[in-house]
């Protein structure tokens, strides 16, 4: 595992995570590039997948949608590997995750269908710029992130929970994150709840579901965005046969600038 100072160009890092030298989070990695959710299905479930995320656009907003078989995402990130370039996947069988992996070259065949979805960790370097600070960065964890008693809009055999990724927020800075990530339609855009987590099904701020638990300094409060990570808890209920994932908080870094992605 590398150890010194990672580099911050979306194609040195793909270079690190294709050949096993990097394998960790990607929240503060590149800032100011896009990074993507993944979902890979065969053919067979596509349809009702991209159908699911036109529904359901604050977690699932496509940034793009690859043939079959097609492992490089030529819009995004040409000369990239999907298979290849993702710290960490996951691998869900009939709603079972049954694996988490570095690499799926092993599982890959030409009927697989790629999604990239926007993902929250694009707005982030905006937020630090703006002087708000993410624990997450300041600490080198994961981001939090719990499934939510709101649901998600079924499309074909897609159904289940929204899951949302969570950041402490001061009070006095809260309208401004709301003013900053709005900007961002393509990476879940403005929270979806801010205050108490009881309101949207979380019994305790403290147990996330994935990632690690955030801690709470004097005067913040917990602000919520709708994630990427929504597909999998999706999964864990639709069971459809088969659905490889990135690992929460382990994304796809493309090499689009985050102003691509924000609204003027």
């Amino acid at each position: 595992m590398i150890t010194q100072a990672l580099p911050k160009s979306p194609p040195d890092i793909w270079q690190l995570i294709r050949h096993g030298e990097y394998d960790g989070v990607t929240g503060s990695l590149a800032p100011g590039y896009v990074q993507a959710n993944l979902v890979v299905l065969p053919k067979a479930q596509a349809f009702d997948f991209l159908l699911f995320c036109q529904r359901n656009p604050r977690p699932c907003p496509l940034i793009e949608v690859m043939d079959p078989g097609q492992f490089e995402p030529k819009l995004t990130s040409a000369g990239s590997d999907i298979r290849t370039d993702v710290p960490r996947y996951r691998i869900f069988r009939h709603g079972e995750l049954v694996d988490e992996v570095t690499d799926i070259q092993s599982l890959w065949n030409d009927d697989l269908v790629s999604f990239l979805l926007g993902c929250s960790f694009t707005f982030e370097s905006a937020l630090v710029e703006a002087g708000i600070p993410l624990w997450h960065w300041e600490t080198g964890k994961n981001v939090t992130m719990f499934k939510t008693n709101i649901s998600t809009v079924p499309a074909g055999g897609f159904s289940g929970p929204m899951v949302v990724s969570m950041r402490p927020i001061h009070h006095t800075k809260i309208v401004r994150a709301v003013q900053v990530t709005s900007r961002f339609p393509g990476a879940h855009g403005a929270p979806i709840h801010v205050g108490d987590p009881q309101d949207i099904g979380i019994a305790d701020i403290h147990q996330p579901d994935y990632g690690d638990a955030s801690e709470f300094k004097e005067g913040q409060q917990p602000v919520f965005w709708a994630c990427g990570v929504t597909p999998q808890a999706v999964a864990l209920e639709s069971k459809p046969p088969f659905m490889i994932t990135h690992a929460p908080g382990y994304m796809y870094i493309t090499n689009m600038r985050d102003t691509d992605l924000a609204a003027l």
